[in-house]
């Protein structure tokens, strides 16, 4: 009997649920959720999510759903309900997020590696000092003055290395070799040696793992992910000490040469408690290094490959680019960062290779309550996507968005404010190193194709968990014998 009553019971529990969700999908339905698909049971639309990502239109998901239900639609990825957003307003205001009324919300995998102190998850106050404190010296005249002889330093010693190859040259790995040690050397003024190449080996198993399946079983990606960020933060660990230590002698007079030095120099309230711990600093480290692994170097990888099949741009940035190494070679100069933000046809080169690739598709976020924004809900609890790729893409803003034209730029103007152009997201999460990124970007055009001409082989995008080369772009390069 007691069996029944139990059955009867779940049975009850079961069809209240069933109308508590009939009645809540009513509501919401009402107040304007975005219309769209939830997909098959469990699964959602996940497949086709993933599927577009290896395919030469990586915008596919989106435009089939935008045919359908308009440029905002609900969808259900990776486990969970979500609003996907296509429209470049909506994005704005979810990037401005006034009132808190949105958290940073990613994959398992994503938390589970960047750890509980992460950047990418953090929020309000917190956020904001530690983005202030990074954007200021990232700023300051110092900085610039200094990182520019860093980086042409970094960028001739790995070219030099170039012309002893017999055959060709795996583009997208020689550019890391570049980009990471930069980086490191901006955290943590770490230079070329062993040190920085044992960090480099770990990064890169580290960073495997972002995204992948959430299980932690040995031999698993996840679970080697972890172990290498273990390692990775005995190293960084050590660096912390021995600088605090350094900080203490000299009672944080000394000089501020790197991101180290700004989180242990700061002092914003005399309160002990809101100084930053060791562990937080680690692991902030540990995820700023990131760009040097990913984003900084894939735009280099991009920028080339698409200059390869367009040779008027090539040859329009080569005379930009010829023209002020001859400047300078008369003059006997040294470089500024000016120098190389000021070339007009070199920035519209990296404005196209930056909004065609792509290669921070989108943002997620979470929300704290009901929002609804131009007419749309966004339910307390629901996932949302901020697509930038769709917008960039997107032939209402932008025409013929697929072909590779840098020209296009001389009328759009200014791109830092162009809401329909967030290849460094935007609001209060705005890219910090975004300047320094460009100057990179821009120092590495420059010398090299004022050095080297080029032929590379056939290769292919992949957009899929992370934009890649196919087969890490394979060219093979001549040094050039005049000026």
């Amino acid at each position: 009997m007691e069996c029944w009553w139990v059955v009867i019971m779940g049975c009850v529990a079961v069809m209240c649920y069933w109308f508590w969700l009939e009645r809540e999908k009513r509501r919401l339905q009402k107040k304007g959720i975005p219309r769209g698909s939830a997909g098959w049971p469990f699964i959602g639309e996940t497949l086709d999510f993933i599927a577009c990502g290896y395919s030469s239109k990586p915008v596919s998901f989106m435009d089939k759903r935008k045919s359908l239900y308009g440029k905002v639609f609900k969808s259900h990825i990776l486990g969970t309900p979500i609003i996907v957003s296509t429209d470049s307003e909506l994005n704005k205001v979810i990037l401005q997020n006034h009132r808190n009324a949105f958290v940073p919300a990613y994959p398992k995998t994503i938390r589970e590696l960047l750890g509980e102190n992460s950047i990418l998850q953090m929020n309000g106050s917190l956020q904001k000092r530690l983005h202030a404190l990074i954007g200021g010296f990232l700023r300051s005249p110092q900085f610039k003055s200094q990182i520019v002889r860093d980086i042409e330093n970094s960028v001739k010693l790995t070219m030099a290395s170039w012309g002893d190859r017999d055959g060709s040259i795996l583009f997208q790995e020689e550019i890391k070799q570049i980009t990471f040690g930069i980086l490191v050397k901006v955290l943590m003024s770490i230079g070329p040696g062993e040190e920085l190449e044992f960090m480099s080996r770990e990064f890169e198993e580290f960073i495997k793992g972002l995204i992948c399946l959430p299980i932690k079983l040995p031999g698993t990606r996840l679970y080697k992910s972890l172990k290498a960020k273990e390692r990775l933060l005995k190293v960084v660990e050590r660096i912390v000490e021995e600088r605090k230590i350094s900080v203490q002698k000299l009672d944080g007079n000394g000089e501020t040469n790197d991101t180290l030095d700004v989180l242990l120099h700061d002092t914003d309230e005399a309160n002990e408690s809101r100084r930053f711990s060791s562990d937080f600093i680690c692991g902030n480290i540990i995820e700023m290094m990131i760009p040097g692994e990913e984003t900084v170097p894939m735009a280099m990888t991009l920028a080339v490959k698409f200059l390869t099949n367009s040779p008027e741009a090539l040859k329009q940035l080569k005379e930009e680019n010829m023209e002020l190494k001859r400047q300078k070679t008369e003059s006997l100069e040294e470089y500024s960062w000016m120098d190389y933000i000021s070339l007009p046809f070199t920035q519209n080169v990296i404005n196209e290779t930056l909004r065609l690739a792509n290669i921070i598709n989108a943002v997620w976020r979470k929300s704290t309550k009901d929002v609804e924004i131009k007419g749309y809900l966004i339910p307390q609890g629901w996932c949302v996507l901020a697509s930038f790729i769709s917008v960039h893409m997107d032939e209402e803003n932008y025409e013929n968005p697929y072909n590779f034209n840098p020209w296009r730029w001389e009328k759009t103007g200014a791109a830092v404010n162009n809401s329909n152009f967030t290849p460094f997201g935007g609001g209060q999460r705005l890219c910090p190193g975004l300047e320094l990124s460009r100057l990179e970007i821009s120092v590495f055009l420059h010398h090299f194709v004022t050095t080297y001409s080029w032929a590379a082989e056939d290769d292919e995008i992949v957009y899929f968990p992370t934009v890649k080369m196919k087969r890490k772009l394979p060219i093979r390069v001549t040094l050039l014998t005049t000026i």
